[in-house]
């Protein structure tokens, strides 16, 4: 099978498609502990959507509905499913191992496995180390930090990304302060105002006294950057078999400590491409890049 050489395809156009109902959140027992998820009904192949650290599967909504015709999708909530201490972390380790226990109860299998930044890293850790058997992957701004980082007991205050995300603000009045306070910030600069107005939607929660808070708690968000710690990621690469694109925005932050292009040569099967204009989020900001990506890529790959 040919690995995806693509790498600097001009994007198709993408007509709009038939709008695609937004499930109901399931859940599925996974090693005594309850893992949500997303379920959409479609044609083969199979596609399995792991999100990035502190967000949410509907984000992945306005990506799978430009899918046409529309595929059997999950997208599982990596979130509040496990209790853990933020000092302690929750090793993304555990978490590939929650999904494989998911996908073979969920009978995925020979598919296409799409995740983001953490989501990225941890499908990467499932299918290296614990059996996940996709037909190939699309990996978006992955997590690979220098090696050295996984080597150092790092505490939670000297974190880079968990002491900031625990003490992120988690209190407004309404969905008017919540939106003014998320167009203020510039994680969220760029975003795809479908985007915006999910997360905001989903990713927020109406308290009895009236005001919003975040799904995702900021403790349970900085237990998951501790978690990145659990499992070094390069020495596994070369056990990945299967076609394996990487993307990266052209304007990320990370790519100032962390070497993509290096992660791609040390693949079997191994492919980078880089999305103008974007930067760490990229399917928050292009949605529908990412599913042209995601649709050619599919060519490719199952054919």
């Amino acid at each position: 099978m040919s690995c995806f050489r693509c790498l600097n395809r001009p994007q198709k156009d993408i007509r709009m498609s038939h709008k695609r109902k937004i499930p109901e959140l399931k859940n599925h027992d996974v090693g005594g502990t309850v893992l949500p998820y997303l379920y959409y009904e479609g044609e083969a192949p199979q596609i399995l959507f792991a999100h990035a650290t502190g967000f949410l599967p509907w984000l992945w909504h306005p990506i799978i509905e430009e899918l046409t015709p529309h595929k059997e999708a999950w997208a599982p909530y990596i979130c509040n499913y496990r209790d853990c201490e933020p000092e302690r972390g929750l090793g993304w380790d555990i978490i590939a191992r929650d999904l494989i226990s998911f996908c073979s109860s969920q009978n995925i299998r020979d598919n296409l496995a799409v995740g983001h930044s953490m989501g990225a890293t941890v499908i990467m850790i499932a299918s290296a180390l614990f059996g996940l058997q996709p037909r190939g992957m699309i990996l978006i701004e992955p997590i690979f930090l220098p090696e050295e980082f996984y080597e150092i007991d790092i505490q939670l205050k000297d974190h880079p990304l968990a002491s900031q995300s625990i003490k992120r603000k988690n209190s407004w009045k309404d969905e008017e302060a919540a939106l003014d306070y998320l167009r203020s910030k510039s994680l969220f600069a760029g975003w795809d105002e479908q985007m915006l107005q999910f997360y905001l939607k989903y990713g927020m929660e109406k308290q009895a006294e009236g005001d919003l808070k975040l799904t995702c708690a900021p403790r349970n968000e900085a237990a998951l950057f501790m978690g990145g710690k659990s499992t070094n990621p390069w020495p596994l690469l070369k056990n990945l078999t299967c076609p394996v694109l990487i993307v990266e925005g052209e304007k990320s932050a990370n790519k100032t400590f962390i070497d993509l292009p290096k992660a791609v040569s040390l693949l079997a099967c191994g492919s980078y491409l880089s999305v103008a204009d974007a930067g760490h989020l990229i399917p928050m900001q292009k949605p529908k890049e990412i599913a042209a990506i995601i649709k050619d890529f599919m060519q490719d790959v199952f054919k």
